[in-house]
């Protein structure tokens, strides 16, 4: 699974975590930090690159995502020096790394530790018939990560604000394939620090 067909990664991972009280995603999580979950869910679907964008913390999350247990080969790390602006201004950065003819991108965020990773299969085999986006829901709520197909990824270099791709999945309406997960860590975020102990 190599060039062009392939389905990349990207870990949003610059975020302040100003509610959590700062350094949220180097909080400490089942037994390593909170942001190892997500780069584990990252790193065990079917992509030939993740793309980690830092931010906030830039320097000690970048150290934190190269000690990790899951990050292989395959990682392309950068920051996005805009990151204040919100989600979009990481996205867009990231979107610049992409590869020239990948079929879609995982957009996952890096304070969601318990992605499940039967999730990935069925994401991928939306896009593959057809559906221009799709995500998992969970009892009625969708959650991540969203899996955006080749023909909206240049929409992810026109995002602004905070509000990261959800404006391109809200626009898709019917046209976005919903997947049903297994559990509800396809919702479950770190917001504050009593969510760690959820």
């Amino acid at each position: 699974m190599t060039g062009a067909g392939a389905f990349e990664a990207v870990v949003l991972a610059a975020g302040a975590g100003t509610r959590f009280g700062g350094g949220k995603l180097l909080a400490p999580h089942a037994g390593g930090v909170l942001l190892d979950g997500a780069l584990a869910a990252a790193f065990a679907a079917p992509v030939v690159k993740v793309i980690v964008v830092t931010g906030a913390d830039g320097d000690a999350v970048a150290a934190a995502v190269r000690a990790s247990p899951a990050v292989d080969g395959r990682l392309t790390l950068v920051n996005a020096a805009d990151h204040a602006e919100g989600m979009g201004a990481s996205l867009r950065r990231a979107a610049a790394e992409l590869s020239p003819g990948c079929a879609g991108v995982f957009v996952f965020l890096g304070d969601m530790p318990r992605v499940p990773h039967a999730v990935f299969a069925p994401l991928i085999e939306a896009v593959r018939a057809g559906a221009p986006a799709a995500a998992p829901v969970f009892e009625g709520r969708r959650g991540h990560p969203a899996l955006i197909g080749a023909a909206l990824l240049p929409e992810l270099l026109t995002l602004t604000g905070d509000a990261g791709a959800r404006a391109i999945l809200k626009n898709l309406g019917d046209r976005l394939a919903l997947v049903e997960a297994p559990d509800d860590g396809v919702l479950f975020d770190v917001d504050e620090r009593g969510d760690l102990a959820s």
